[in-house]
């Protein structure tokens, strides 16, 4: 077999959809599974959804989930250009190529007519039959012109995917696709057909719906006499709506983006391990997988003709057990901008927040809101200190914060060991469950029911002043009843 040869070829528009960067990573992955070469291409002949700045999103989305491509318009190799609207002069050759063959035509159709509309039978163009005194009196005129392929009007075509196996279209349902559009640039099927041939791409991966279109690119491999390559046609990705039914993925279903969900703290490692699992299965049960992991593990084979729903409750997952994986120095730097963002100035230890925070957190974004009491206590109710699990009401709390703060007064080393000391030593003097001491401490030094870490860590982290100012109030608070 050849060397395997795949191509991630994005049109630059702004982002990368998860889509878009599932198809890159499959791509990269047939190719590093089989040795061969990932290259990158860009995609710029639709002028009209060009979005300056975008190339750069392109390739900082894939140095960041480390799909490293050996041949791109940034690194060059043997087949550049590697950016379409660079190569704009040979497209028009290769059409002329398939005009001189009988296999397309000169369309003089204006823009209102030239849309599929006016199209014979919806699908066959009124041009092709053109004769060629009226063609080439319309060419000597200047008459502006597309170039359309000749497609077989009668007959099937079909093709086999390695995915859904054998394709069928009926070669009336194939409409006359433009090739070369008024403005000399080549449409984004014509290009990509001689681009995949000059660069001798192997493998085209890409997503169901460009199933019906493969027919058009096949019968211009056929009409040039090339090798056709290997098909892989990828399902759908949904997403769930809200009355439990799916749909195609899309912003309504929230972050559809690479860069939407770093920016909600998901890790990219995380990112594209989930990302792999959109339509694809490992031959064993297990799902956290490195991408050199993924490399070895990979089978086209295995990959599914059904849709695939984005789960963000199973992101979530993967990225909570890439966060704990991460070492303490890992995970602190990671950490750091969202716990200085929530805390500002505010004199406590980010490295001991970041350490009750690693095995707490599914998603970095989550951070703010979790810590923000240690910056400011805000106003909360009193029915917080009313818990039946640790057998507290306001004022069994009342008299627990009394006497803690009493003994915590006199305490002279504030740190972990002994604080943990003073309240466990406490709650079994008085004949006390550790939670009736706990939970109301917790609350009055947090003013919230859910925290990251306990009691003991928040009082540490707060210190002597901050952690005795907060109780004071606590204690006032379940006085006058609030």
């Amino acid at each position: 077999m050849d060397k395997v040869r795949t191509r991630f070829a994005p049109s630059p528009t702004g982002y990368m959809h998860i889509g878009n960067l599932r198809t890159a990573l499959y791509e990269y992955l047939i190719a590093k599974s089989h040795g061969g070469d990932f290259i990158l291409r860009i995609e710029d002949t639709d002028r009209s959804r060009y979005v300056e700045g975008a190339e750069e999103v392109i390739y900082n989305t894939l140095k960041a989930v480390g799909l490293k491509h050996d041949e791109g318009p940034d690194i060059g190799g043997n087949y550049g250009p590697y950016v379409q609207s660079e190569r704009k002069g040979g497209y028009l050759n290769y059409a002329k190529k398939l005009i001189e063959n009988g296999d397309a035509y000169y369309c003089f159709c204006d823009k209102s007519e030239s849309d599929e509309g006016h199209l014979k039978s919806g699908h066959k163009d009124v041009c092709r039959n053109l004769s060629e005194s009226e063609i080439n009196e319309n060419l000597k005129s200047g008459k502006p012109y597309v170039i359309r392929q000749k497609t077989p009007e009668n007959g099937m075509t079909k093709f086999e995917d390695l995915v859904f196996g054998e394709v069928k279209i009926d070669n009336k349902e194939i409409e006359d696709q433009i090739l070369i559009k008024s403005d000399g640039y080549p449409t984004y099927n014509f290009a990509n057909v001689i681009d995949d041939h000059e660069m001798h791409i192997t493998h085209v991966v890409r997503g169901c719906e460009y199933l019906s279109s493969t027919p058009k690119y096949n019968l211009l491999y056929e009409a040039f006499g090339w090798e056709k390559p290997t098909y892989i046609h990828l399902p759908l990705i949904m997403g769930q709506n809200d009355d439990g039914s799916v749909s195609k993925l899309s912003k309504r279903h929230g972050a559809v983006s690479f860069e939407d969900l770093t920016k909600m703290g998901y890790l990219p490692e995380a990112i594209i391990n989930y990302i792999a699992f959109l339509g694809w299965c490992p031959e064993s049960n297990r799902e956290i997988f490195t991408l050199k992991e993924l490399e070895n593990e990979f089978s086209p084979e295995r990959i599914s003709k059904s849709p695939a729903v984005f789960d963000y409750k199973k992101l979530d997952w993967f990225n909570s057990e890439y966060i704990k994986s991460k070492s303490a120095e890992e995970f602190f730097n990671l950490a750091k901008p969202y716990i200085r963002s929530a805390l500002g100035d505010v004199k406590v230890s980010a490295e001991k927040i970041a350490a009750l925070l690693q095995s707490r957190v599914s998603k970095l974004c989550e951070i703010p809101d979790l810590i923000d009491f240690f910056g400011e206590l805000t106003k909360y109710d009193t029915e917080l200190f009313v818990n039946k699990k640790s057998k507290t009401n306001k004022e069994i709390s009342e008299n627990v914060l009394e006497k803690i703060k009493t003994e915590l007064e006199t305490l002279e080393i504030w740190d972990y060991d002994s604080l943990h000391d003073l309240l466990i030593d406490y709650a079994k003097k008085n004949e006390l469950k550790n939670g009736t001491v706990m939970w109301p401490v917790r609350i009055a030094i947090s003013g919230k029911a859910m925290t990251p870490g306990g009691a003991i860590e928040i009082l540490e982290i707060l210190g002597k002043e901050e952690s005795l100012d907060r109780i004071e109030k606590a204690i006032n608070l379940l006085k006058e009843g609030i």
